[in-house]
């Protein structure tokens, strides 16, 4: 990410260097709290009210945002907000329910990024049908684009199976606890080495190559009704 706005500023795109932070600063201030509030109104629901006690039953950014994890989206396009706090013994089914508190993050993101998908899609089928100012269409087809792919990184950076991550709550169903709770006990250390990873590319590219596939289903999936009526 950071590579793409040094990118930006040699190329003189300084249009596209605003679309692109101002995309980033959306995700970041709207869709980052909305990845937090899944958590906890799914936890809320399975019997957890720890969310609603903490404050974090809640849309408002500052609830949500960690400093560390939104600069990370603004260097290397992966990041993450908060971490809602659990209690997976007040849930109805413990690590099930857990699990399903885990995945509700991710899956927001990705809900959030077929939204914008439609939206860039919509946006092209108009100016394919119809006379529309190109600075118009480009301004926000980028803007949906740059959204549409951040929150598509972020569900896929979230279900890494690494703690503190989602994916690794997840993973609480398939190991055994003892090796779970052992490899929390390491959970500082394994994420340094994650953010080593991340900025030497080691981790960002496959990334980058999976969140890539994922759009390219998107992009498909919503473009596919338009062109079945002759409209793309």
């Amino acid at each position: 990410m950071l590579f793409d706005i040094m990118d930006y500023i040699r190329e003189g795109e300084y249009a596209l260097l605003m679309i692109n932070l101002a995309s980033i600063l959306f995700v970041i201030f709207c869709t980052l709290p909305i990845h937090e509030y899944a958590h906890a109104w799914t936890a809320v629901k399975l019997g957890d009210d720890t969310p609603r006690l903490a404050g974090r039953l809640t849309l408002r950014p500052m609830a949500h945002i960690d400093p560390i994890g939104a600069l990370m989206i603004l260097l290397v396009g992966f990041g993450y907000a908060k971490p809602v706090q659990v209690n997976m013994h007040n849930l109805k089914n413990g690590r099930k329910s857990f699990a399903l508190v885990a995945l509700a993050g991710p899956l927001s993101n990705l809900i959030m990024a077929l939204i914008f998908t439609f939206c860039e899609t919509v946006i092209y089928v108009i100016a394919y049908n119809a006379s529309i100012p190109v600075n118009v269409y480009m301004a926000l087809s980028s803007f949906f684009s740059f959204a549409a792919s951040i929150n598509i990184s972020l569900a896929v950076f979230n279900l890494l199976p690494i703690p503190p991550l989602d994916g690794s709550r997840i993973a609480n169903l398939l190991l055994p606890s003892k090796y779970y709770y052992t490899i929390m006990k390491y959970e500082r250390y394994i994420m340094i080495g994650m953010f080593v990873l991340l900025w030497t590319g080691i981790l960002s590219k496959p990334l980058s190559l999976l969140a890539g596939l994922v759009s390219v289903g998107f992009d498909f999936i919503t473009r596919l009704p338009f062109s079945l009526v002759g409209l793309i």
